[in-house]
């Protein structure tokens, strides 16, 4: 029906990423393979592309209707054309998704995909993502809404540092780069006080 308010300025790719991607304070490689799953209209998957300047970045959903909205919002925006050849959306199951050791990723973004799985199922995003990222590669989460449990008013269910050190395995095999809440100044009313960035590298 066109009703979507998890966008709500999301045009505007969320400070703290950009933060994090443009500061210089994580060595992130020249070149490599790059992940948004659940990347909806695929904002965040057109900005590492052009930030990172990768060849390949790659937007999974498991709505063909986002797909298709992606695919239609990354021919709409005058894109530059090295960014959009780098760009790749697709309707895949990221649960059910397989690779083997040589196409791995060099990095995957998490922001509010993992906010929206039912808790319960955590434990496989965890495991998932410790199969599809290769080692000395990258995982950013932004965590939002970084807040105590319960938490009523979504984007549906609540995060925070702990749950995410529990499901990737308490943090074993992962070194901690970056690690911080953004400062209010640079965020909405919606986010302040509620965002946590941490990049996490796979040792």
């Amino acid at each position: 029906n066109g009703l979507t308010p998890w966008e709500a300025g999301a045009v505007d790719i969320q400070p703290p990423l950009r933060m994090a991607i443009e500061s210089g304070e994580v060595p992130f490689p020249k070149e490599g393979k790059a992940l948004v799953p659940g990347c909806g209209r695929g904002f965040d998957t057109i900005y590492l592309a052009s930030a990172l300047g990768w060849k390949t970045v790659l937007g999974y959903d498991i709505s063909t209707t986002a797909i298709a909205a992606a695919n239609d919002f990354l021919k709409s925006k005058n894109v530059p054309p090295s960014v959009a050849a780098s760009v790749k959306f697709d309707a895949i199951d990221f649960f059910k998704l397989e690779l083997p050791e040589e196409e791995k990723f060099d990095l995957i973004y998490d922001y509010t995909f993992y906010v929206a799985i039912p808790p319960s199922m955590r434990p496989a995003w965890g495991a998932q993502i410790q199969s599809l990222i290769k080692s000395g590669g990258y995982l950013i989460t932004l965590m939002f809404p970084h807040v105590p449990e319960p938490y009523k008013l979504g984007p549906p269910f609540w995060s925070s540092f702990e749950n995410y050190v529990e499901v990737l395995g308490g943090a074993n095999g992962w070194e901690i780069v970056y690690n911080k809440i953004p400062p209010p100044e640079i965020q909405s009313e919606v986010h302040k006080g509620k965002d946590r960035i941490v990049v996490w590298r796979r040792v």
